[in-house]
């Protein structure tokens, strides 16, 4: 087992993705199964679903993982779609999923914030093989 799979210290991605077409942004059942096996290719493991449909239009899917969790909220009328994944420990990586679902989105304009959270040098009761800066950045945007 990986001694840094359940350390204290965890990566948030959150990604904003735009010009998408309204339709893939509305279908529940291809976002639930995107957002999955999106989240198998960060290395993550799905523990459960959650989807909300609304109307006139738009979608809620949220991932149980067994790392933590990941979500969609998607906005049809904007063409556009928030995604938050938070994975605890060091093994899963995020920015593989936002990628993955970016590609099968066909999403060209898009930009991602990284937070790494917990074991910081702000910690003091936490061993020094635990320790990580927080990382703030983002991401470059592609533009068309």
């Amino acid at each position: 087992m990986n001694p840094n799979a359940n350390a204290f210290f965890g990566r948030h991605t959150l990604g904003e993705l735009y010009q998408i077409a309204p339709e893939k942004l509305n279908d529940l059942d291809a976002l639930t199964q995107l957002l999955c096996a999106a989240s198998a290719e960060a290395g993550a493991t799905v523990c459960g679903t959650l989807t909300k449909r609304f109307e006139p239009q738009g979608a809620t899917v949220l991932v149980m993982l067994e790392e933590s969790h990941a979500s969609f909220h998607t906005y049809p009328e904007h063409g556009a779609l928030f995604l938050d994944i938070f994975t605890c420990g060091t093994t899963c990586d995020p920015v593989k999923a936002f990628d993955y679902i970016c590609s099968n989105l066909g999403c060209d304009v898009r930009a991602m914030k990284i937070v790494e959270r917990g074991a910081t040098q702000a910690s003091p009761n936490l061993p020094a093989s635990h320790a990580a800066p927080v990382v703030r950045h983002q991401a470059e945007s592609v533009d068309p």
